[in-house]
């Protein structure tokens, strides 16, 4: 094993490369189902193929990337794993958003941090595919076995000098039937794979040139804004837009699904027409508020309605028999996702067509749910991809894009509907609220023999990982689960219910160590030797060896077990999630008594690399997103009103309060699994635990200001 090494300064220092013929598609569902198409074709996006190659015969190449561009880096490092194999010239390339397409593309979609997992082998297998069809043209033209050829940056070449580049040759390979089983690269070989490439988008972004969906305009379009229910568990029961229809640029004041939109000219207009529009609101369902939602946590939580998740052993006989017994309780608040661009789509509904176009992680069920509320076949609509402006699981939702389709058909014209921020912030859908009570039940010798997880979520569905650590490490456990139905929409936050279970889960464990009496490194490396080399339990989705990997690797770089100068501490947490393994270690110094959150030490097992400049930033933006919504990040409710509406009320984290950040990843050649999310997880934990050791005090409450504010006043 050897390691790659970054820092948050390094990042910001690297330099970026930079970035009719022949067209090959291939299938996402199955490698080796490919198509070529004449060369002189050209691209139109409606060739029968599942994703798109193109080398013109200029010498560049097309690449389309079917995956949703979230900030997660698919629109370069999708393109970028197709030229390594290709052996293409990076700088020759053009990367185009593709537009949703069923028949061509498995799972477009941007979530769960499976974009890059899913699609790796498929990726390659086509550039290698194309690489070989060129070759074979090489050959043929030369009159040679092509055996003596070689390929290098968009060349095929032969021993004897001659030389012929893919564009002179993509006619040609356009007429070969495309071989099956070609042989990817050794990745000692990789020449874009691996290293930095600044994203695709980059400089068109920093120009400010329309790539968002909120920069989309169509001639002739009308804008509106929704009124949704002002508290979860109301109903519409009139309304009166008089005033607001005789309003300078409004078309139409229309309502549909229990809301009220104003359809007009431009989007100050109708935003300020929309406070004209008297509507009269009536009580649907329980209009909850927070202290209603601790009492139902303290109810569920002593119930008898849990759930059993998983149970190894008999955890009431290892209780029973404990010499000691930790115990405690963990709570996290509703969060909204809060990107940076709201809420916004665009259609255009009419006779036997629908266009869409905007940003959304799911397109595919955008559009069947389109078809179905439309009542009309999925093969009439069309969907095209923009940039998103940040989803981190909002965009899952395909709420928006139901209401501008819905609205589009009842004003018979083209509307972009838009959220403003207030909106995004008080018309859900939120990060599940979770309440977590812990037990742990150690012997004499400070063994951990037994534990316990009940778990209580508001719309959580099932707030824990039952077949994560520390299962099959501890002989006996029981992990149950409790849900409240509520009427507060909530949805997938980054890193669904992991986003706090880690946290909650690794400050406990230092609970643990301490009442053992042992370092909390060293009980956790004890506990995953004893998982992998006698597992308790049938299923575990984790590996303890890579675990123990990330352990030891943030452990030795972090100078975990040196002497380190006094009011200077640590704090460490690891964790398990999509795929991928996150070991953290929190600095804090004490300055003039008070705690400073000075660096954070990170180790990541994520497979290959395909871009360490993506790679990096996901990590970095992780911590930075984690260190925020643990510090800050919460909504409370009143009678079923959210009692913060945007970033005067709703906290961020700033960017002067960001630590400095070491990454760490793992290289050890195992195929790439997820990244945008498993770093985020474990930090809560790693920064409460070196906070217990600073201070003195256990914070077990998120957000962490709200639990003991005075103490954090310049942790940042």
């Amino acid at each position: 094993m050897s390691t790659i090494q970054h820092s948050r300064r390094d990042f910001l220092k690297q330099s970026a490369l930079i970035g009719g013929g022949l067209f090959l598609g291939f299938d996402l569902f199955s490698a080796q189902k490919f198509k070529a198409v004449a060369a002189d074709l050209a691209i139109d996006g409606n060739f029968d193929f599942n994703a798109y190659l193109a080398i013109n015969t200029d010498g560049t190449a097309t690449i389309f990337s079917p995956n949703p561009e979230v900030g997660q880096g698919v629109k370069t490092s999708f393109p970028m794993t197709v030229a390594e194999e290709l052996d293409f010239d990076w700088t020759k390339v053009k990367v185009v958003q593709a537009p949703l397409d069923t028949d061509k593309y498995e799972r477009q979609v941007a979530g769960g941090s499976r974009s890059t997992p899913h699609s790796w082998q498929r990726l390659r297998q086509a550039g290698a595919t194309a690489r070989r069809m060129l070759l074979d043209a090489a050959a043929q033209r030369w009159g040679v076995d092509v055996s003596e050829c070689s390929t290098e940056n968009g060349v095929v070449k032969h021993p004897d000098g001659r030389r012929l580049g893919y564009g002179e040759l993509a006619a040609d390979a356009a007429k070969l039937t495309p071989p099956k089983d070609v042989p990817l690269k050794d990745r000692k070989d990789f020449k874009i794979i691996g290293g930095f490439v600044r994203g695709v988008d980059n400089p068109a972004i920093l120009t400010g040139k329309p790539l968002f969906g909120l920069d989309f305009y169509r001639e002739g379009m009308l804008t509106a804004v929704i009124q949704r229910p002002p508290a979860f568990g109301q109903k519409l029961k009139s309304f009166d837009a008089t005033a607001a229809k005789a309003m300078p640029g409004i078309v139409d004041v229309v309502s549909f699904k229990n809301k009220v939109a104003v359809v007009g000219k431009s989007t100050w207009e109708v935003m300020q027409a929309r406070k004209a529009v008297k509507m009269e609101w009536e009580k649907e369902a329980e209009l909850e508020s927070s202290s209603d939602h601790d009492r139902l946590f303290t109810q569920l939580m002593a119930g008898n309605t849990a759930e059993v998740k998983r149970k190894d052993g008999d955890p009431d006989a290892a209780f029973a028999a404990a010499a000691k017994i930790v115990e405690a309780e963990f709570e996290c608040p509703f969060l909204s996702h809060a990107p940076m661009e709201p809420m916004n789509f665009f259609a255009d509904v009419q006779p036997g067509k629908v266009e869409l176009v905007g940003p959304v992680q799911v397109p595919q069920s955008a559009r069947d749910q389109v078809a179905k509320l439309l009542d009309i076949p999925v093969e009439q609509i069309t969907l095209e991809l923009t940039r998103i402006g940040g989803g981190f699981g909002r965009r899952l939702r395909p709420d928006f894009v139901l209401e501008a389709a819905e609205l589009s058909s009842l004003v018979k014209a083209p509307v972009k509907v838009i959220w403003s921020r207030e909106d995004d912030m008080t018309g859900g859908i939120y990060r599940p609220a979770v309440r977590y009570r812990f037990r742990a039940a150690l012997d004499k010798a400070g063994n951990l023999t037994g534990y316990q997880l009940r778990g209580v979520g508001i719309n959580a569905g099932n707030p824990t990982r039952e077949n994560n650590f520390p299962s099959g490490a501890v002989p006996n456990v029981l992990v149950e689960a409790v849900e409240h139905k509520s009427p507060i929409t909530t949805g997938p936050w980054r890193a669904p219910i992991t986003n706090f279970l880690a946290g909650a889960e690794q400050s406990f464990l230092d609970e643990v160590a301490e009442a053992a009496g042992k370092d909390p490194v060293t009980m956790r490396l004890e506990l995953f030797k004893k998982a992998k080399e006698t597992p308790v339990g049938e299923k575990l989705d984790y590996e303890p060896e890579r675990f123990i990997k990330v352990i030891e690797l943030a452990a030795e770089k972090s100078g975990w077990f040196k002497k380190r100068k006094k009011g200077v501490h640590l704090g460490f947490s690891v964790y398990y999630s999509h795929l991928s393994y996150v070991a953290q270690v929190a600095e804090i110094v004490m300055t003039k008594r008070k705690p400073v959150l000075r660096k954070v030490y990170c180790s990541v097992d994520c497979g290959i690399l395909v871009n360490q400049s993506g790679a990096l930033n996901q990590v970095v933006g992780s911590i930075v997103d984690g260190l925020g919504h643990a510090m800050y990040g919460q909504l409370t409710f009143k009678d079923g009103v959210t009692e913060q509406n945007n970033f005067h009320t709703y906290r961020l984290i700033r960017m002067n309060e960001i630590p400095e950040v070491e990454v760490y990843f793992v290289d050890n050649g195992i195929d790439p699994t997820g990244l945008g999310e498993p770093a985020l997880p474990p930090l809560s934990g790693a920064v409460a635990n070196a906070l217990y050791k600073a201070t003195g005090k256990r914070f077990r409450k998120q957000p962490f200001t709200a639990d003991n504010g005075a103490i954090l006043e310049r942790l940042l």
